[in-house]
């Protein structure tokens, strides 16, 4: 092997194979991997990937549901130089042609029951449950013991959600990955004596790169699951088997809304963590409320800077609850006006970034990377408010603010004060088009029990400013998202526009 300095994503698999071989880095089902049994796997898998053709940075699309063999092949893409391509496992059609093809990937890495949604053109491979399968073919393959890339290479593209525009796949290098690893693993407390469950989509970039990889990189025993079922977690916390969970408010809020959440013996969570959306308040305010000592985290952040930019520790959330935190190791970030200025603290705008963690532009897309780096930042496109001791506020979307009148209306602070009623599970707040207002501000909600329009309307003018409250509420049986938890209010501005 060609000697090399290790600021790899595998190189961080490496090392705690050879720190701590045979403590228990992953458990998935039925199947238990030790460190060292791991990294004996990235190397067969790596094998296997170039055997069956593929080259040093050929794209490899990974559309499979969580599993160990996921997390395997994407660390045996890092160490063969391959650059891996994850997909929504939920993308069909249309939609997941545009990504197969837009990355170019030669081989797409698959759970077979999902096989039959790609082009008959695709060239695949079955991650697991075949007899050829990825897995299935690691005892016969030889240990990969090739040139190691290089910390400047591409090892993934992470395409964005796709909520407002077609997705753009941000191009993440090893080196970019493995400071965000330092980052999340200094910003959120992770130790080797955690123990966390991982059941987020691993094909998302939160999942998988603020606490999957990091956990690994400190050697800490990790449950995979294949989904966040509810009552799987609380009975793995009950058992005392998981100390440490990640979830998007949507899921905190599924697990707050459970008849059995005020009963159930929880006391074993010692940390909690929160991201990919807005959380909204109240729900926090209850999640606290019922597990004291519980610490919560939470992680902000997006795709392009590999995800994690902010973080708002347990200490910190006393008297500013609504804010995501303040700046990671490798983060840098200011807000500013259209113009690019850097506005006075206390005044929104939008957040710009400087930071090894940052993609290196977007996949074949030069114009959408012009325009995101300017002047030596990256535009986030979301809008916020720095206080003077460096804390973070998400106000909204640059795109989802609201022009009601000619004034501009935070769908957040909407969203909260509804969240304040007891009958509203869940709630987006949109603008839609209005003669008179430009946009008016509408609330779309999952009600949890008997409630009117006028009752929401009044709720949230006792709360805000007349021109915030919505003109309209409108009751629906579910809110759309992405498997990250994301609303997706484009959807909702589609759906009720007409």
């Amino acid at each position: 092997m060609t000697p090399g300095h290790g600021s790899t994503v595998d190189g961080v698999l490496r090392r705690s194979a050879r720190r701590t071989p045979a403590r228990v880095a992953v458990e998935y089902r039925d199947r238990t991997w030790t460190y060292e049994e791991l990294d004996e796997a990235v190397s067969r898998a790596a094998g296997v990937l170039l055997g069956a053709g593929l080259a040093p940075g050929d794209r490899v699309g990974a559309y499979g549901r969580n599993s160990d063999a996921y997390l395997i092949a994407f660390l045996a893409c890092a160490r063969a130089g391959l650059v891996h391509v994850p997909v929504n496992q939920n993308l069909t059609g249309d939609d997941l042609t545009y990504i197969v093809d837009q990355s170019g990937s030669a081989l797409v890495l698959t759970d077979p029951d999902l096989a039959d949604r790609l082009p008959d053109r695709v060239r695949t491979l079955a991650l697991r449950d075949a007899d050829d399968s990825l897995l299935a073919r690691l005892p016969a393959t030889p240990l990969y013991d090739g040139p190691e890339p290089r910390a400047e290479d591409l090892v993934q593209l992470l395409y964005t959600s796709g909520t407002t525009a077609q997705p753009k796949g941000a191009m993440m290098t090893h080196r970019a990955l493995v400071h965000e690893y330092l980052s999340a693993i200094t910003a959120l407390d992770l130790s080797a004596g955690d123990r966390p469950v991982h059941s987020l989509p691993l094909y998302h970039s939160a999942q998988m790169h603020v606490f999957l990889l990091p956990y690994l990189a400190v050697g800490a025993t990790n449950i995979v699951l294949d989904a966040p079922d509810g009552d799987l977690l609380f009975d793995l916390i009950e058992e005392g088997r998981v100390d440490s969970l990640f979830a998007p408010p949507t899921v905190w809020i599924g697990l707050a809304n459970r008849p059995d959440f005020p009963t159930r013996d929880l006391g074993a969570l010692r940390k909690a963590y929160y991201g990919a959306s807005i959380m909204p308040v109240p729900v926090l305010e209850r999640l606290r409320e019922r597990l004291p000592k519980l610490g919560f985290y939470n992680c902000f952040g997006q795709s392009e800077i590999g995800p994690l930019a902010t973080v708002l520790a347990p200490d910190e959330h006393k008297g500013r609850m609504d804010s995501c935190g303040r700046t990671v190791l490798f983060v840098d970030a200011r807000v500013v006006d259209e113009d690019g200025t850097e506005v006075p603290d206390g005044t929104p705008g939008e957040v710009v970034y400087r930071s090894p963690q940052l993609c290196e532009g977007y996949w074949d897309k030069p114009e959408e990377t012009e325009a995101a780096f300017r002047d030596g930042w990256f535009h986030s496109g979301d809008l916020a408010v720095r206080d003077a001791h460096g804390y973070f506020t998400i106000v909204d979307r640059v795109k989802d603010a609201i022009n009601s009148g000619g004034v501009l209306v935070a769908s957040r602070q909407v969203e909260d004060a509804l969240y304040t009623h007891d009958a509203v599970a869940e709630a987006a707040v949109i603008g839609l088009p209005d003669e008179k207002w430009i946009e008016a501000v509408t609330a779309v909600v999952v009600p949890r029990g008997e409630v009117t329009e006028e009752e929401l309307i009044a709720h949230t003018r006792e709360r805000l400013a007349h021109f915030k409250a919505p003109k309209r509420v409108l009751f629906v049986d579910e809110l759309p998202r992405n498997a990250s938890g994301k609303i997706l209010k484009r959807e909702l501005r589609d759906r009720f526009s007409s």
